[in-house]
């Protein structure tokens, strides 16, 4: 298909609108200036017939009246012989002027036009208005204008329409922008594309390329890096418990730093996982059980925190998702949970319907977001709980990849009531 060019499209509606218009304003023009002048020179005929000899004035004239009988237009005719005044009308100077030919004279308080003539003892001079010169120029010059007046407005609506009809192209490229996720990787499609907006496409596709590779870079080193390391903890694990009982808070602090790095390797390679391109393998899941194994598997965390973990299913949903990816969402957002609450705090999880829609409700007692934290709450890395609380940054990183890759969205506030955290699920609009 050809690409169209944004700028022949708009000379070419251009070039048609103006000679639209151009062919339009002659037209308009012709006219009105062929009636003006036709009203003129009829008028003109009329008063040279009536002023051909004398003893023929205008209402005793055997002649149809004229189509503008306006006194502005009539001709004023002075005739001398011998010097003596044969005739004069419209009331105008009688002096006798001192040459022919053309010339421009104040009569009777008004500016005349007139032209005088001479054969012998005879003059004659002809007299017009100056004020009937100037309503023609106007009058000629406003038709010339007013169809040149339209030009604006039509041209704001041709060329616009014709901007929208070529620009209306992009809207499958942008349609494709706007779904594109953090993985996607396809180029952009070119197809219809005007030819000025090409190189661009083309640009972005280029971009597009080297940060799929940047990412692929990434996601390589950190599941490489995640499955080097898994192997010496676990060697270190196995060694640790087989050493002597000596020296107990030495080997326990041992112990939870190996634990604490064997927990961020996991989550490294978890992370890694959910960047990867969802395969294929959504399947309608019940998320009522996969809430009640997400708080059985944290019911012995809690315990040992002495923090109250419930879970109430007010109404039973089955989703289109995958399994694994979804215990993951949950049993992240329980176990920050229970690192946030205190002793004696609870934590509490409902899934019910919220405006006619299954949803998964987490709320808890404990310290809440510190101001300013809202922004950055799923940044990887970052954590907001306050010193002494253990934790990797990763987890609610973690929760919201997994809630995206499943359609799902997930918020987390400050509790109203300012006891804690309120961590929310629902389908994506």
């Amino acid at each position: 298909m050809r690409a169209v060019s944004l700028r022949r499209t708009a000379l070419g509606w251009m070039t048609t609108l103006l000679a639209g218009i151009g062919l339009a304003a002659m037209l308009t023009a012709y006219v009105l200036a062929r009636g003006e002048a036709a009203d003129f020179l009829d008028g003109q005929l009329r008063q040279v017939a009536l002023n051909a000899g004398p003893g023929l004035p205008d209402a005793d004239a055997d002649a149809p009246p004229a189509a503008d009988q306006d006194p502005e237009d009539q001709l004023a005719v002075t005739i001398w012989r011998d010097g003596q005044l044969l005739r004069s009308d419209r009331g105008v100077d009688v002096n006798r002027p001192e040459r022919t030919g053309y010339a421009d004279v104040v009569m009777g308080g008004e500016t005349w036009r007139t032209y005088a003539t001479a054969n012998g003892t005879t003059m004659v001079r002809v007299a017009q208005r100056e004020v009937l010169r100037t309503e023609f120029a106007r009058h000629a010059a406003l038709g010339a204008l007013a169809p040149l007046l339209l030009l604006i407005p039509l041209s704001w609506i041709v060329v616009g329409w014709a901007m929208d009809r070529v620009l209306g192209r992009l809207d499958h490229l942008v349609q494709d922008l706007a779904g594109r996720g953090a993985t996607a990787n396809g180029p952009l499609p070119a197809l219809g594309v005007p030819a000025e907006v090409a190189p661009l496409v083309e640009a972005m596709n280029g971009l597009i390329l080297r940060l799929q590779a940047a990412l692929d870079a990434r996601k390589r080193f950190v599941a490489d890096a995640a499955h080097e390391l898994r192997t010496p903890l676990a060697a270190m694990q196995i060694q640790l418990g087989a050493l002597d009982g000596g020296q107990d808070d030495r080997r326990m602090a041992l112990a939870e730093g190996i634990a604490r790095a064997s927990r961020l390797v996991d989550q490294l390679l978890r992370l890694a996982r959910l960047d990867d391109d969802m395969a294929d393998s959504r399947e309608a899941v019940d998320l009522g059980q996969v809430l009640l194994d997400c708080v059985a598997d944290h019911v012995v965390v809690a315990q040992g925190k002495d923090v109250d973990l419930g879970v109430e299913i007010t109404a039973p949903a089955r989703i289109l998702a995958v399994e694994d990816e979804l215990t993951t969402l949950f049993g992240n957002l329980i176990d920050n949970a229970l690192r946030y609450t205190p002793a004696g705090g609870q934590v509490d999880v409902t899934l019910g319907l919220q405006d006619g829609e299954a949803g998964g409700t987490e709320r808890d007692t404990g310290c809440g977001l510190p101001p300013g934290s809202a922004s950055r709450l799923f940044d990887r890395f970052f954590r907001a709980a306050p010193l002494g609380i253990e934790g990797t940054g990763l987890g609610l990183a973690i929760a919201r990849r997994a809630a995206e890759r499943n359609g799902l969205s997930l918020t987390i506030e400050n509790r109203r009531d300012g006891r804690g955290v309120l961590a929310q699920v629902r389908p994506r609009a």
